[in-house]
């Protein structure tokens, strides 16, 4: 059973909010001891193109045609299995009218399996002038997260504006590194506890991991880097 405190409405949009302003500034280049920290954005920041649909909301359909629309950020330690998360989600009916809307918060990361660093692919806002999200830039040396595929899947609590709230499961993938051909398509999958239908079809929605760098501070700033990442 999920373990999650009681929040007021305001506070859980307010933590919502301050998650999804994490995606639109840059992350500094702070020492971490642990290398299975990450951080992960969800169809939110600079990952949305205001000119392709596609981009942003992350949608999983089901076979029914009812599809949910989702959008978060967080981080996660995938060796301590902790995670820290929140988003804003809608669920859609076949026609397309929303049946239900709320927000999601993150209580249980249950794995996460790495494809690999992906350093070339840094997520920039060329969307403003037609170019690829992703842009193939060489750096030096590491100077701040760097990006990596993976799946991460995460055991969430659904707090919608009105009703009970549900325990699901939340599958995020994103599509770089060394990607298992199963694993090929980028997005959400979801499905909910003691319910069959499995929002299973990836329908469009960026996700990005950055793995947190494990140099130090005062190394980044004299330009002392570990042998091993150089």
């Amino acid at each position: 059973m999920l373990r999650l405190r009681s929040y007021s409405t305001c506070a859980i949009i307010s933590m919502v909010l301050l998650s999804l302003t994490l995606a639109w500034f840059p992350f500094p280049a702070v020492a971490q001891s642990n290398r299975g920290e990450y951080i992960f954005l969800l169809a939110s920041g600079s990952l949305c193109d205001p000119n392709d649909s596609s981009t942003c909301p992350a949608t999983a359909k089901s076979s029914q045609g009812d599809a949910y629309e989702i959008s978060g950020a967080g981080t996660f330690d995938a060796e301590k299995r902790s995670v820290h998360a929140a988003g804003t989600y809608t669920h859609r009916s076949p026609n397309g009218n929303a049946v239900e809307t709320g927000v999601w918060l993150a209580g249980e990361l249950l794995s996460f399996s790495s494809y690999g660093a992906a350093p070339n692919a840094l997520p920039r806002p060329g969307w403003a002038t037609g170019q690829p999200l992703y842009a193939v830039k060489r750096l030096p040396t590491p100077s701040g997260p760097v990006p990596t595929g993976g799946l991460a899947v995460l055991r969430i609590r659904l707090l919608p504006l009105q009703g009970p709230p549900r325990n699901a499961v939340l599958q995020v993938n994103s599509a770089l590194g060394d990607v298992p051909r199963e694993r090929s398509v980028e997005g959400i999958r979801l499905s909910f506890e003691g319910n069959a239908n499995y929002f299973s079809e990836e329908a469009g929605g960026r996700a990005l991991f950055l793995t947190i760098c494990s140099f130090t501070r005062s190394q980044t700033q004299t330009g002392r880097i570990p042998e091993k990442i150089k």
